[in-house]
């Protein structure tokens, strides 16, 4: 495996798992928060407020829900790896140019 690749992987796994850390700690409930205010919303409008405990409006509630939680988790975890992948990215690039520079010989007598 080469190196290069390696380091932007490794830190891209670890940005994921901090954003599924980042999801329980602050994405569950607000996701399922606004997904159910949305389902309530699209429930009222299909079938009129106040909402009647029938299951087609409890399954519309719950979708929704589902729906904000996926979301939540989605966006969590997606810009949390990309970040990881974007700060492994960076250093390999400071690596790679440090190793370039050792290697070029050195012109003057300082060396």
């Amino acid at each position: 495996m080469n190196t290069n690749t390696a380091v932007a992987k490794k830190t891209a796994y670890i940005g994921a798992g901090a954003g599924l850390v980042l999801f329980a700690l602050f994405g569950l409930l607000p996701g399922s928060l606004l997904g159910g205010a949305a389902g309530l919303n699209i429930a009222g409008w299909l079938f009129g407020l106040p909402l009647e405990p029938g299951i087609i409006s409890r399954s519309i509630v719950f979708v929704s829900m589902l729906v904000g939680v996926l979301l939540a988790g989605i966006v969590l975890v997606t810009a949390t790896s990309t970040i990881g992948w974007l700060a492994g990215k960076t250093l390999e690039t400071a690596l790679q140019t440090k190793v370039i520079k050792q290697d070029e010989p050195c012109a003057s007598e300082e060396c």
